[in-house]
């Protein structure tokens, strides 16, 4: 009786449990759906992690044959470079043609201190005691230019009487600072100037002091014509500048022409020339046409410019500048 009832239970058991099973299945059969769960924003995709350096020993390690395989990463490939011919250099601008150079100077010019140079002719000459004795009219010269004598006009009472006579340059002293007689003729006190020139003292050139005016070794510059070696004239001289140490510096040479205006300029003594012609001393200088007319003018008044050629061009001429 006891294993009868038993089975009972058992049996009574089995169908309990089956009929759960069978209500719980209706119940999900037969119950509303779920609500559908709400919708969520994508999420950003994540910037891609540049892959860590595989270690030694990961590289050495087998791979699992579950993990997933990437895919090969994509190398951008650099483009091949493209030739381009060099470009030329563009040619350098020809180099501006030389200036023309300028012309040589025609002549050179010199200053003269006005404080120590004057004018020879009519100038004063006095006695050393202050007393006027006559004004210098010429003065004469040898061949290398150096003064030998001095013409000097000896006054009388009121012009009458005058005469003309020639002293050694070396009795005369020259002081420009005295306007009133810048000459003075050293003769003892109360000896008469003509007695002084009638003495026949060797100048140094083995004639005495009262020899003639066409004397052949010396030349009267006042009033002599200047030329060129091929003859041409220059103009006349008219006066000559010294100093106070009685050298000659220049003369004043008139160079007009009938058909020119009337002009003069002081040649500078380097530019002179004195030169045996015909038995006689001639004046000679090579100042040409265009030199005379590129020459500064010669006022008394003025600052005086001595002129003369270039140095090339006297040079060439044969006539080195002194």
């Amino acid at each position: 009786m006891s294993d009868g009832l038993s089975r009972q239970r058992l049996a009574g058991r089995v169908l309990l449990v089956l009929l759960l099973a069978t209500l719980a299945g209706c119940s999900t059969w037969f119950a509303p759906p779920p609500a559908p769960p709400p919708e969520q924003p994508a999420p950003e995709p994540e910037p891609e992690a540049t892959p860590p350096e595989p270690a030694s020993e990961a590289a050495s390690a087998p791979v699992a044959a579950s993990a997933p395989q990437e895919a090969p990463e994509h190398r951008r490939v650099a483009p091949k470079p493209v030739y381009r011919p060099p470009r030329k250099p563009h040619p350098a601008p020809p180099p501006p043609p030389p200036k023309p150079a300028a012309p040589p100077p025609l002549i050179a010019t010199r200053t003269l201190a006005a404080d120590d140079t004057h004018g020879l002719l009519d100038t004063r000459v006095q006695r050393p005691d202050g007393k006027i004795i006559g004004r210098a009219i010429d003065m004469f010269v040898d061949a290398a230019g150096k003064p030998r004598e001095m013409l000097v006009n000896l006054a009388g009472f009121m012009g009458i009487g005058d005469r003309k006579m020639r002293f050694p340059w070396s009795d005369f002293r020259f002081n420009a600072s005295q306007h009133k007689a810048p000459i003075t003729l050293a003769i003892p006190a109360g000896e008469a100037p003509a007695a002084a020139a009638s003495k026949g003292k060797d100048n140094g050139a083995g004639k005495p002091a009262g020899a003639g005016p066409k004397d052949a070794q010396w030349l009267g510059v006042i009033d002599a014509t200047a030329e060129r070696g091929n003859g041409t004239r220059v103009g006349r001289v008219v006066d000559v500048l010294i100093d106070n140490r009685g050298e000659p510096q220049a003369a004043v040479v008139d160079v007009g022409s009938l058909i020119h205006e009337r002009r003069s300029i002081a040649a500078d003594w380097s530019a002179l020339h004195f030169v045996p012609k015909d038995n006689a001393l001639t004046l000679q200088s090579d100042l040409s046409d265009a030199q005379i007319n590129a020459a500064p003018p010669y006022e008394p008044n003025l600052p005086i410019r001595t002129v003369a050629p270039a140095a090339a061009d006297a040079a060439s001429a044969g006539h080195p500048t002194r």
